[in-house]
């Protein structure tokens, strides 16, 4: 039986639709939750792939939030291992930057739902080529990165060039949330912390907005995301095959 490592970071953020997913393959997965234990020292070794969720922090916060620096280790760790990783939002932030890549904050940032494109490269893969050319997703970030060197660009939105990459054959960082269903999105929206993100001056929209957009949206987007989710799962399956990166100290 297959066991994946998962990271997260708050408890509103969860795998969300991914979770089921990973249960009906037979998966065990072993949550290691930084909010509720941020001296977690977990060991990549044991598990056949990554997960590493979203959550409010962002890279620059490694001298006050030390986990983070925990997080970049093990991605490192599981990448020269190569062991599937996926990344999503903070998470795609993480490996970026442990792939060499600046991360910084966004000039706009991007909550609610956006018209995702596909690149080429990005309809041919085999993971994110389960979505539509283009196709509404779910976002809520401030930071983006660059691609980082050898990785292939996947998609991007109008307001944000990065918005999935691929490394190697099984490294995946995604910006958007495909993970989200409508009440996890409601569970968003309603928190008393996200109030002054959602009136920032630069969002096209509001919170009603995104509600209205969410009950026409969620549903399609789950339908896509399951097969994406699912192809990705098959790389678990795999032996691992291990890859050369450049040394870096995290510490």
């Amino acid at each position: 039986m297959s066991r994946l490592l998962v990271f997260q970071h708050v408890a509103a953020e969860p795998l969300g639709t991914l979770d089921p997913l990973i249960r009906r393959r037979g998966h065990r997965i072993r949550f290691v939750n930084f909010e509720r234990d941020p001296d977690a020292q977990p060991v990549v070794d044991r598990y056949r792939g990554l997960v590493v969720l979203g959550g409010p922090m962002n890279v620059e916060d490694q001298p006050h939030r030390p986990h983070l620096r925990t997080e970049l280790r093990a991605i490192e760790q599981a990448l020269r291992q190569g062991k599937p990783v996926l990344g999503i939002c903070l998470g795609a932030q993480l490996l970026a930057h442990v792939l060499g890549a600046p991360v910084r904050r966004h000039e706009r940032p991007e909550i609610g739902w956006y018209d995702l494109q596909l690149t080429g490269a990005g309809q041919a893969d085999t993971m994110l080529g389960k979505l539509a050319p283009r196709t509404p997703v779910f976002q809520w970030h401030g930071y983006t990165f660059d691609l980082p060197d050898g990785a292939v660009q996947l998609a991007r939105t109008d307001t944000c060039e990065q918005q999935a990459f691929r490394w190697g054959d099984s490294a995946y960082g995604l910006q958007f949330h495909p993970e989200v269903d409508a009440p996890l999105i409601e569970r968003w929206l309603e928190k008393p912390d996200h109030a002054d993100e959602l009136c920032h001056p630069a969002l096209p929209h509001g919170r009603e907005a995104i509600r209205e957009h969410t009950r026409e949206r969620a549903a399609p987007l789950q339908q896509q995301a399951e097969p994406a989710f699912e192809a990705f799962l098959d790389l678990v399956g795999r032996p691992a095959r291990r890859v050369v990166l450049p040394s870096r100290e995290w510490a």
